[in-house]
């Protein structure tokens, strides 16, 4: 597998990476389990806070420079590159915050006697993390478990080996030891070793299904924790009552934001009869004014898909899409472009039968259905492999809310799209995954929940 920054917008190849070998995973490996038996780790909680702090506020402090570097290396707008440093900032704080109240003992009430629940580190974690947000995916895990105790050895996606570099780095400069993250460019069958290792106790995944299963499979082989946040195929509930133009504008920009390469991103758009013809005028309207270009510029409203690899994998799957009876609305195919673009798009009239009722489309691709009721809406929104966000619209809240308990999804946001926050826990069902990230329950998925009981 070879570590590359190309550029997106012109596939120039700016520079490679060397992988690491078995031994540098030795030395990783003996650094973060010694780290974990050390008192950083099993010690007071106080002395890794502060690193939470410093790291957050170099985040700030370096926001530009950071958002230059994921724009240049997967393609995100750059001002969307610089709310995810301030996001990635906001976490770390949030865990310095509120990590030392989340992980307090629990008292539990029994006629045993005295009983409570401390929280313990588990030992090293394992962490895959993907291409799409690259600062982010690696706050998710960093934080809950720096604050926790647990070291973290990662793998990033081999496409933005800089963001993964950089990040390490920054780690460093905020005083966390040694162990404490570990960046390593590896194979997949190095990361399945490195699970299998006995000093290695968990194993976090945000990625494919396929990379998924085949971590779980692997931690799941040697008895050990795992979480999964895999793919997702929201839905975007718009309903007859909804304010049409608030529906219309936020349900663009969860479709085409990091140009539409976002597991939460509303994929499969779901309209009300009534409103239906008025909301896919306004919709196309809205994908006409896009603006592709160089994520770097200000005035680029959308840009690159990450690699030809998912330009390419975009554009047949619309093309399967259309030739299983999908009408093609509007867009379809890659732009007359150097770099991976591809045009807004927008299909129709996908029934069952087509793949692509099922798929996850990665890239700027909107799925519209119509439906007659809200019983009708709940079924097709639950009718998916996936089950990780979903959004709903409308003026009646109390309708919305029953609609939001029907959906079968990890997140349902009401009147705006899926979206994420340190405060609030992420993740799905079924073949979404399994297991939160961030708010309080992110950070007691890797601990010991350790019972004592002091009899009376």
């Amino acid at each position: 597998m070879a570590y590359q920054t190309v550029n997106p917008f012109n596939n120039q190849l700016i520079k490679e990476y060397a992988n690491h070998s078995d031994a540098d995973i030795e030395v990783a490996l003996r650094q973060a389990d010694a780290l974990y038996h050390s008192s950083w780790s099993k010690g007071d909680i106080e002395q890794r806070l502060p690193i939470l702090y410093r790291l957050a506020d170099l985040l700030e402090n370096q926001q530009e420079e950071l958002a230059k570097i994921a724009s240049r290396e997967m393609g995100k707008l750059i001002e969307q590159s610089r709310s995810e440093v301030k996001i990635c900032a906001q976490i770390a704080r949030y865990y310095a915050d509120n990590a030392k109240q989340f992980l307090a003992p629990v008292k539990y009430e029994t006629e045993l006697g005295e009983a409570w629940v401390e929280h313990h580190p588990i030992g090293v974690i394992m962490a895959v993390e993907p291409w799409n947000f690259p600062y982010y995916q690696l706050m998710r895990v960093l934080a809950p478990n720096l604050a926790a105790g647990n070291p973290v050895i990662c793998k990033h996606a081999s496409i933005v080996p800089q963001c993964a570099e950089t990040f390490a780095q920054l780690v460093r400069e905020a005083g966390a030891p040694e162990g404490a993250w570990t960046n390593l460019f590896i194979s997949s069958d190095q990361v399945s070793a490195i699970i299998a290792d006995p000093r290695v106790q968990g194993a976090a995944l945000t990625g494919s299904e396929k990379a998924g299963s085949a971590v779980a499979a692997q931690a799941a082989k040697h008895i050990k924790k795992s979480t999964l946040e895999l793919g997702g195929n929201d839905v975007f509930i718009v309903l007859d009552d909804a304010d049409l133009e608030k529906a219309v504008e936020t349900g663009v920009q969860a479709r085409l934001a990091n140009a539409g390469q976002v597991c939460t991103a509303a994929k499969r758009f779901i309209i009300h009869q009534d409103i239906a013809d008025q909301f896919l005028r306004k919709f196309t309207d809205a994908f006409k004014q896009v603006t592709l270009g160089d994520p770097l510029d200000e005035s680029t409203t959308l840009g690159p898909l990450s690699s030809k690899e998912a330009l390419d994998t975009l554009s047949q799957q619309v093309s399967e899409a259309v030739q299983n009876g999908a009408k093609l609305h509007f867009g379809g195919k890659p732009a007359n472009s150097e770099g991976n673009f591809f045009e807004p798009t927008i299909l129709t009239h996908i029934t069952r039968d087509n793949p692509a009722y099922f798929e996850e489309f990665f890239g700027p691709v909107a799925q519209i259905y119509v439906v007659n009721n809200d019983d009708e809406a709940v079924r097709l929104a639950n009718d998916s492999h996936y089950g990780l966000g979903g959004a709903i619209f409308s003026r009646n809240i109390q309708r919305a809310k029953q609609m939001a308990s029907r959906i079968e999804t990890g997140m349902v946001y009401i009147n705006w799209l899926t979206d994420t926050a340190a405060e609030l826990p992420f993740g799905g069902v079924k073949r979404s995954g399994f297991g939160r990230e961030l708010s309080d329950l992110g950070i007691k998925e890797f601990v010991n929940q350790k019972l004592v009981v002091v009899r009376q």
